[in-house]
């Protein structure tokens, strides 16, 4: 795969992507807690702008099954290569974490394991199992890979019964040869169709990237998709170019496009939508859980009434 270089008409990055360095007590209170665990997270991995403000609040995205991935996505910033050995301690290492930092909602991530016959399945429902156990309270959020041609991977992770199951669509159809070349469309659109038909009272998610030269009509035509796919939460962020090479970013999306994604959204029914420029898949997702329960609520209330 061929990834794009310095151009020199590269965008300047506007004023309402600039984010403050971390540095507050909070912050670096988490990070020698992960260190001292030897776990990893995508806020670091993936080089994530939100990193000091969630941490600051005690919120990281673990990600489990090591910290090299077996694909290599045009967009992202984790490392690619020959995977680490699994590591059967790291769901005991996760919960005890979660226990330590207190978490009400925890969001769990991984690379992609194409080498591991279920794709690190069993270890994402083990990771579940332990928190569930010295953290009942703690509600549970996932974020898988694709799991392709891992059959019967997601069934062993919906068994286990996380309450949001998140799996990225990434960027629109047409960009996924160039962006996403791994990966298949309609097959992660299958997966978090079936997450639904296995287990309706799990909250689904997906988000998606903008800024790579997608048009307004194909990032409509991903929400009409995702809905009927029964996705109850989108997120929209802006694509930041991570280095030379990877994917070009084309152009920085303004904060009144968001605004009209956002309401786009709503409009096609999604529960909760959260579009804006530096939007994360992890970002501030224990308050949008909370949003999400209330959603439900009121949406069955209103089919009662």
């Amino acid at each position: 795969m061929e990834h794009t270089t310095d151009s020199p008409q590269v965008p300047k990055r506007p004023d309402w992507i600039k984010v403050k360095a971390p540095v507050s007590k909070e912050y670096h209170n988490t990070y020698d807690l992960i260190r001292s665990l030897k776990l990893n997270t995508v806020c670091e991995e993936a080089a994530c702008p939100n990193i000091g403000e969630c941490w600051s609040q005690k919120h990281a995205t673990v990600m489990i099954l090591g910290s090299v991935c077996t694909r290599a996505c045009a967009f992202c910033n984790i490392a690619t290569g020959i995977p680490d050995l699994l590591d059967p301690h790291e769901p005991e290492r996760l919960a005890m974490a979660i226990a330590k930092l207190g978490l009400k909602h925890v969001v769990i991530t991984s690379v992609d394991r194409d080498d591991l016959p279920d794709g690190g399945a069993a270890h994402f429902a083990e990771s579940i199992n332990r928190i569930r156990q010295t953290s009942p309270s703690t509600t549970i959020e996932i974020l898988t890979p694709d799991f392709l041609r891992k059959e019967g991977a997601l069934e062993i992770v919906v068994a286990a019964r996380p309450d949001v199951y998140n799996h990225n669509i990434e960027t629109v159809p047409s960009l996924y040869q160039r962006i996403r070349p791994g990966a298949r469309y309609f097959h992660s659109l299958n997966l978090l169709h079936n997450v639904k038909a296995l287990a309706p009272s799990i909250f689904t998610k997906s988000g998606l990237m903008v800024g790579l030269g997608e048009t307004k009509t194909e990032v409509l035509q991903v929400m009409d998709d995702l809905r009927a796919a029964d996705v109850d939460f989108i997120t929209i962020g802006q694509y930041l170019q991570p280095t030379p090479k990877h994917a070009r970013l084309e152009r920085y999306v303004s904060p009144d496009e968001f605004d009209y994604y956002a309401r786009m959204a709503k409009a096609k029914g999604f529960l909760v939508v959260s579009a804006t420029p530096l939007t994360r898949s992890s970002y501030h997702a224990g308050d949008d859980f909370i949003r999400l329960q209330a959603a439900r609520n009121a949406q069955i209330a209103a089919n009662h009434s």
